[in-house]
């Protein structure tokens, strides 16, 4: 059993840390900003609350994040009552925000500067992952530390990944991105030529998921993006966060991403239709506005 603190608490956070908490067995302390959220998953779970990240981080084996963006990040870490201040020696800093591969190399730099290590380590399967405890966690960051923190975060996971030095679990995570922006934009498209075409869309879904267009995607998606249902996941606008940190990062690395860049317009279109809170597979509805297509 380890002493584990977790900030933020999230759709994602919040049954990440109940998983560190019941099914990994540590002593679970959290942190959020609205405190409500956090005296409710007390209630629930047990474990303590803090009320400020330094103080919810205080002698603890391994410190969790689970926040917005960059700026959040840096301020649950590197603020006036951030988490980085009351760190011990030996400690693991766990980043799960999805993030930019900068943020993740400062943080690794100021933590080790101070005697400890950090991993960026964004998440992909959604909240359904999250709450049933099989995320895909992309971790970056040294060996040793992976190797420590691993057996902790396979709390929450079903699959954890050490993909290389700082950074590269946010890089990896931006390629999960990419290929999922095409993939939907994709699947969208297909079924939008189905309804126009007067095709029976279950019955053409049953053969093709069979074949090479078979996905995730469409396997957990179809039926709802069928009926026009469009509140079963990751959110439109946290999707936008994420491709604007792709492109970003393609900006520098100087990696072309014309796809990309494509499908973010046309998520900026959902979010003018009303959908910020839809989830990604909305593209359809963008499609199908109107009867257009457009």
């Amino acid at each position: 059993m380890a002493s584990v603190a977790f900030l933020g608490l999230g759709v994602m956070g919040y049954p990440m840390a109940g998983h560190l908490k019941n099914r990994g067995g540590h002593e679970v302390t959290v942190y959020n900003r609205t405190a409500a959220k956090a005296e409710k998953w007390v209630a629930e779970h047990g474990g303590a609350l803090a009320s400020s990240p330094s103080e919810a981080a205080e002698g603890k084996d391994f410190v969790f994040a689970c926040v917005g963006n960059d700026d959040d990040l840096r301020a649950v870490t590197l603020g006036d009552s951030g988490c980085f201040r009351s760190m011990g020696k030996g400690s693991i800093f766990i980043d799960n925000t999805t993030a930019s591969a900068q943020v993740a190399r400062e943080l690794a730099e100021k933590a080790q500067q101070q005697g400890f290590d950090a991993l960026d380590a964004p998440v992909s399967g959604g909240q359904a992952g999250a709450e049933n405890g099989v995320l895909t966690v992309m971790v970056g960051g040294g060996d040793a530390a992976f190797a420590k923190a691993r057996p902790v975060i396979e709390s929450y996971a079903r699959m954890v990944g050490h993909m290389g030095p700082a950074g590269a679990g946010q890089l990896t995570k931006m390629i999960n991105q990419i290929a999922i922006a095409g993939l939907v934009q994709g699947l969208s498209e297909g079924l939008h030529f189905g309804r126009k075409a007067g095709l029976d869309l279950a019955r053409v879904v049953d053969v093709i998921s069979k074949g090479a267009a078979g996905s995730w995607q469409m396997e957990n998606r179809h039926k709802t993006m069928i009926e026009g249902k469009y509140d079963f996941g990751f959110a439109v606008d946290w999707m936008r966060k994420d491709l604007g940190i792709c492109l970003e990062e393609a900006d520098r690395n100087g990696a072309s991403l014309p796809v990309t860049a494509l499908v973010d317009q046309f998520y900026k279109d959902v979010q003018a239709m009303g959908g910020r809170r839809w989830d990604t597979s909305s593209l359809l509805a963008r499609l199908e506005r109107n009867g257009t297509g457009g």
